[in-house]
């Protein structure tokens, strides 16, 4: 007797050419304003920290992580292009950007860290397909890593708008002349090659480059606790 084995149907990721699956995975304004996103104590301080550290230029996309206080305990900055915006894809590069700079809280009960993003692109700062592909993303990303989703920023020419709610402001913008830079930043101890010299300070953000299509750099480091390294090691 003889038995025929019929193995079990690879899952394939979402087609990103399908139109429709692609409307599926972004979010909307009412959504996202139903979603009980927490409002930014200081939204102006964060964008103009993201701004300083990163410097983004057009199609710049930075996630950061923020502490129970609203101050920026890790951030990453990429590029993304926007051709056929996709929250399946978003979502993954968000992810892998996430456990470049920190460590998963998936074992709390409750998220403590919030994740926000800001997204430099051209255009008028109000909702488009691609801050919503954005916004869907960044909601997977954050269930996947334990952490609480945060505030979604569009930073254009003209201004910076926290997408959803009222607040904005003209300075700090995106400009054409910034030099495009993939960053990922994290108080306290740095990385071990330094992609370029930069002078230590106290408690200065420490500070990792990585290419575009996620594949790591050489990066700076100031020393640090083995912990530090344990969490920062290349993957």
């Amino acid at each position: 007797m003889t038995f025929d084995f019929v193995p079990p149907p690879r899952l394939s990721p979402p087609s990103s050419t399908d139109p429709a699956a692609r409307l599926g995975r972004m979010l909307e304004p009412a959504e996202w304003a139903s979603a009980g996103i927490p409002l930014l104590r200081n939204p102006r301080e964060v964008v103009a920290g993201l701004h300083e550290r990163h410097r983004p230029g057009a199609s710049t996309a930075i996630v950061a992580v923020l502490d129970p206080q609203d101050r920026i305990t890790a951030s990453a900055s990429f590029t993304e292009p926007a051709a056929a915006p996709d929250g399946w894809e978003f979502r993954n590069a968000l992810l892998a950007h996430l456990r470049r700079v920190i460590p998963h809280d998936l074992r709390l009960r409750a998220p403590v860290r919030t994740a926000v993003l800001l997204y430099c692109r051209d255009g008028e700062p109000r909702w488009t397909e691609t801050d919503g592909a954005w916004m869907w993303g960044l909601r997977d990303a954050c269930t996947l890593h334990g952490l609480r989703c945060g505030a979604y920023i569009a930073l254009t020419p003209d201004r910076w708008q926290v997408l959803g709610e009222g607040r904005g402001g003209r300075r700090p913008r995106s400009s054409s002349k910034e030099k495009r830079r993939t960053e990922a930043r994290r108080p306290g101890a740095g990385f071990a090659a330094a992609r370029r010299a930069t002078a230590p300070r106290p408690e200065a953000p420490r500070t990792a480059t990585v290419v575009a299509q996620g594949r790591p750099a050489p990066r700076s480091t100031g020393g640090g606790a083995p912990e530090a390294h344990r969490h920062t090691a290349a993957r």
